[in-house]
């Protein structure tokens, strides 16, 4: 029998390897999500965990992608901030869309932000950031980590992602995570944009940034109060507070 591994990082204990697999705890959720990774393999897109069921102590079983992750130490490896990384990253956003754009969620679907579909919106992953990318020979292998998938408008997806990866955090979280470059970002968020074939400017698109943003910041200091232990860990590390510097920030972003 296969040893079970525990893989780092994670805000609620991580996810266990075993084998092939990865075995992690299920919510409410879990069904929605499966259906929505069956769909994507359906739809010949490997850069995604496929969903295997459930083992018999009810935790979800996924596929385990191949590849290196950032784990949980800072600062990041330097081919996090590569203009190649950002561009591997865009284009698995473009095709995920591509894939995801005819996914009808069954009609008791549960998503754990809360939303519900209607049409217009999308299932998107909602945590696309370097913490939950897995890379093979250099290239992006894929994002794992689904549980935040749910029903949004596309460039709430994106703009999450260009927060991530450009990156448009706060200087001292960017900085921490080993990014430094930052009279870089405006090519780097033109470039990110170019490459997932946004249609719009990037003036306009920093305002879904900020929106995204503002209710990320919202949602932790919210789940926190509701007594969600995980997001109350979070707002205690100050990452609501990150947030909010990040945003004051973006008002003098360049135009």
């Amino acid at each position: 029998m296969d040893s079970a591994e525990r893989l780092d990082g994670g805000n609620i204990g991580g996810a266990i390897r075993i084998g092939d697999t990865v075995r992690r705890a299920a919510g409410p959720w879990t069904a929605a999500v499966h259906a929505l990774l069956t769909h994507l393999a359906t739809k010949q897109f490997t850069a995604a965990p496929r969903p295997l069921g459930f083992d018999e102590q009810g935790r979800e079983i996924l596929t385990f992608l191949e590849g290196r992750t950032v784990g949980s130490n800072k600062p990041w490896p330097g081919w996090v901030h590569a203009d190649d990384t950002l561009d591997q990253v865009a284009h698995w956003m473009h095709a995920y869309h591509h894939a995801v754009a005819d996914f009808l969620p069954p009609p008791d679907a549960v998503w754990k932000g809360g939303n519900r579909w209607s049409p217009g919106l999308i299932i998107g992953h909602n945590d696309a950031a370097p913490y939950n990318a897995a890379w093979h020979n250099g290239r992006l292998a894929g994002f794992f980590d689904w549980d935040l998938a749910g029903p949004v408008r596309p460039e709430w997806d994106l703009a999450f992602t260009v927060f991530s990866w450009v990156p448009l955090h706060a200087r001292h979280v960017a900085a921490a995570e080993g990014f430094t470059d930052f009279d870089a970002r405006p090519r780097r968020l033109q470039r990110f944009l170019d490459t997932y074939g946004w249609s719009g400017t990037a003036a306009d698109f920093l305002e879904a940034v900020r929106e995204r943003v503002k209710a990320h910041a919202d949602g932790i200091r919210e789940l926190a109060a509701a007594g969600d232990p995980v997001f109350q860990r979070l707002l205690q590390q100050g990452i609501a507070d990150d947030l909010d510097q990040a945003l004051a920030e973006l008002v003098t972003f360049p135009r």
